[in-house]
C-alpha cells in the first residue's frame, strides 16, 4: 500500500474553526504500456497507451489492458512484462513470444487516459468498440440473495478506499457469494483491467462462471471489457450508462444496477438472477 498512497497535510475545517491534520490521498502517476514483439526476425517496440493509475499491479494491468483492448488474444502470447522506473513516469513493456502479432489495428490511433476514462483519445467512433463476435451463451445463473451481499463484502475488503476515500474496485464472486479477487485503482477502468488481467495470469477463476462487481457506475467500456473476457454477470453499485445497457444487451451480459442491501435493478438478460 506505501505506493499507493501520498501523505499530506490539511486543515480540516468545521464550525469550530480548523485543525491542521495529515491527511493520505490516492495515489495517481502515469504508466506507459508498452508492446515488444518480432516481425520478420526482428525485434520491434511500440508504445500503446499511457494511463493514469494507482502504482501497484503494473503487469496485471498491462496484460489485462492489451486483452481487453483486443490487441491480444490471451495471456499465453505474453513472454514477460519487463517494469522500469523513470524520471517521467513507469513503464511496462510487454514481451510477446516469437512468432505471435499483435492487432496492431486495434492502436493505430493516439491513446493516452485519465484515472476517469477509459476510452479518451481515441480519434474515431469505431475505435471505442472492440471486435466481440458472438454474444455470451452462458447458462450461469447468480442467485438474487447472495447479490445482496456483496457490497457489504466489497466495502470490508477495500483497505484503499478506506484510507483515502478516492480509489474504486473491482471484484470477482462466484454464485456462492465467495470473493474469488479483488483489485482497487483510481481509475475505474484500471481496476477491471487488473482484476482480469489477474484472474488470466493466475488461471485460478472460471471468468465464464463469475459475477463481476463495480464499486461505482458501469460504464460501456467496462461491459465491454467484460465481455472480452466472458463474464456473463455484471453488477454495479452505482447506476449504468445507456451505452452500457445497450451493449450488454447486444452481448447478453447480465447487467445489474443500484445494487444495494435489499434490492437491485436488472437492465439485461434478466435470467442470469434467480429469484
Amino acid at each position: 500500500m506505501t505506493n499507493a498512497v501520498v501523505f499530506t497535510h490539511v486543515k480540516k475545517v468545521d464550525q469550530t474553526g480548523f485543525l491542521e491534520a495529515d491527511d493520505q490521498l490516492a495515489a495517481e502517476a502515469p504508466l506507459q504500456i508498452r508492446l515488444a514483439y518480432y516481425s520478420n526476425n526482428v525485434r520491434q517496440t511500440q508504445d500503446i497507451a499511457v494511463t493514469m493509475r494507482t502504482p501497484g499491479r503494473d503487469a496485471v494491468l498491462a496484460s489485462g489492458f492489451l486483452f481487453t483492448e483486443g490487441i491480444i488474444s490471451s495471456p499465453a502470447e505474453i513472454q514477460s512484462v519487463d517494469l522500469v522506473e523513470t524520471p517521467e513516469g513507469s513503464v511496462a513493456t510487454v514481451q510477446l513470444h516469437p512468432g505471435i502479432q499483435p492487432q496492431l489495428k486495434r492502436i493505430d490511433r493516439s491513446f493516452s487516459s485519465t484515472a476517469a476514462c477509459g476510452v479518451c483519445g481515441k480519434t474515431s467512433m469505431g475505435d471505442i468498440h472492440t471486435v466481440i463476435n458472438t454474444p455470451l451463451s452462458s447458462s450461469f445463473q447468480f442467485p438474487a440473495s447472495v447479490l445482496f451481499h456483496l457490497p457489504e463484502i466489497l466495502n470490508r475488503e477495500q483497505d484503499l478506499f478506506k484510507t483515502t476515500g478516492g480509489i474504486h474496485a473491482a471484484a470477482l464472486f462466484n454464485d456462492q457469494g465467495e470473493l474469488l479477487m479483488m483489485e482497487e485503482d483510481i481509475g475505474r477502468h484500471n481496476a477491471v483491467d487488473k482484476v482480469i488481467g489477474r484472474a488470466l495470469e493466475e488461471n485460478a477463476v472460471a471468468l465464464g462462471s463469475s459475477l463481476l462487481l463495480l464499486s461505482g457506475r458501469a460504464g460501456f467500456e467496462l461491459i465491454q471489457k467484460a465481455a472480452m473476457a466472458g463474464i456473463p454477470v455484471v453488477a454495479a453499485i452505482g447506476a449504468p450508462s445507456s451505452l452500457a445497457v445497450t451493449v450488454a444487451e447486444k452481448w447478453h451480459i447480465t447487467l445489474v444496477g443500484f445494487l444495494k442491501s435489499q434490492r437491485f435493478n436488472i437492465y439485461s438478460a434478466p435470467e442470469r438472477i434467480r429469484v
